[in-house]
């Protein structure tokens, strides 16, 4: 055991190492990224679809719930994203949160309080239409930006939202969530939580159900939030590809909200998506934040987590799920979503092609999308057999 954590740090040291030199051995980590010409072509003509963004709960919290109080038309500098800042950064698809406090399953409003939510980014749709249009499917994100407009779709963070029951993740589907975190900071009573103590040894036979019937409606199975278990036996569950829509890797920042290596083959054998997290707690290598816990880090150690995940998951694995507007701290060079293109010019520089690049930054999530639909089209074929 001890041979094998030894030899496990040898291999993220020489890795890291390797990603230093690939960025440049005389080049400091905090040297400003300056978008080329051709990195701005490359990420303007693929489409940048974000796993998520905490929007409106800062709308919420922020604004009253309304945009007429914090209009996202102007520049907010008290937030993260608006529209100005979003153009610049080339945003093409977003699963827009509709997260709601894990207080909220003690309370017994967590559904009520999420369709709340759901009317927030309703509001936004319907405030700002030239921007913004809801997205129901795969072929919908492909017109809608190819109309020039932001295709927005919704994504549940944390299973407490049903209730217990599987009759309100239909509810939820048809008011436009297309993918459901089975868990968020707290363990529920049949999937265990990453930041919680365990309480089921991953998924009761509820969760298992759970899963089985997001599968049939075509909701994607997002990973983020759960133990290493109840990653493990999820994928185990599925039919259909899922997403981690905010995570990175735990080799690199062990932190209990990262994907450990010892899944990387699985998402890789189910077809999955990793959408790597910007938040400095979860980007900033383990050694640094043992010497500073408020290290904020830089872009390089996003991309550093990046490229680990398309080394050993594979570069058809990866995807963007920034958290922007959801966590109190960025890293250096990545405050807003203006700055995505920054993230282009580095994969560029370390050599990723125009291919690898457009499917990180979106293409991969938009195929597992589309294959979360064939399976639940066969699944509800099957039933009418």
């Amino acid at each position: 055991m001890l041979a094998k954590r030894v030899g496990r740090c040898l291999l993220l040291v020489a890795y890291l190492f390797t990603a230093v030199l690939s960025a440049g051995a005389d080049e400091p980590r905090s040297k400003p990224v300056v978008v080329s010409a051709e990195a701005a072509e490359i990420h303007s003509s693929g489409m940048l679809f974000d796993g998520h963004n905490d929007l409106p709960w800062e709308i919420r919290d922020k604004g009253k719930s309304s945009f007429a109080e914090l209009d996202i038309a102007r520049e907010q500098p008290g937030l993260h994203t608006d529209i100005p800042r979003l153009r610049r950064g080339g945003l093409k698809a977003q699963f827009w949160s509709v997260y709601v406090p894990a207080e909220t399953a003690e309370t017994g409003d967590a559904l009520l309080q999420t369709m709340q939510q759901i009317e927030i980014v309703r509001a936004m749709l319907k405030r700002y239409p030239e921007t913004f249009e809801q997205a129901s499917t795969a072929a919908d994100v492909e017109r809608i930006v190819g109309a020039g407009r932001v295709a927005s779709m919704m994504g549940v963070e944390g299973g407490y939202s049903i209730e217990e029951d599987l009759a309100n993740l239909e509810r939820l589907y048809l008011a436009g969530c297309r993918y459901m975190t089975l868990t968020h900071s707290k363990s529920l009573s049949w999937a265990d939580s990453a930041t919680d103590n365990p309480r089921n040894g991953g998924l009761t036979e509820f969760g298992r159900e759970v899963i089985r019937e997001m599968n049939r409606l075509g909701m994607l199975v997002d990973l983020s939030h759960v133990s290493p278990e109840t990653m493990k036996q999820s994928l185990a569950t599925t039919q259909a590809p899922v997403i981690f829509s905010h995570s990175s890797a735990r080799a690199i920042c062990d932190h209990p909200r990262n994907v450990p290596d010892d899944v990387l083959p699985l998402v890789r054998q189910n077809g999955g998506v990793i959408m790597v997290n910007f938040y400095s707690a979860f980007i900033v290598p383990t050694a640094q934040l043992k010497r500073n816990k408020k290290a904020a880090g830089t872009i390089y150690d996003v991309v550093d987590h990046i490229d680990y995940l398309a080394k050993h998951c594979g570069v058809e694995h990866v995807g963007i799920g920034s958290d922007y507007d959801g966590v109190p701290r960025l890293p250096d060079q990545l405050e807003s979503v203006a700055t995505y293109p920054r993230i282009t010019q580095l994969l560029l520089e370390r050599g990723y092609d125009r291919a690898a690049i457009h499917g990180i930054l979106g293409g991969n999530v938009l195929r597992v999308l589309r294959q979360a639909e064939q399976v639940s089209a066969r699944l509800k074929s099957a039933e009418k057999n």
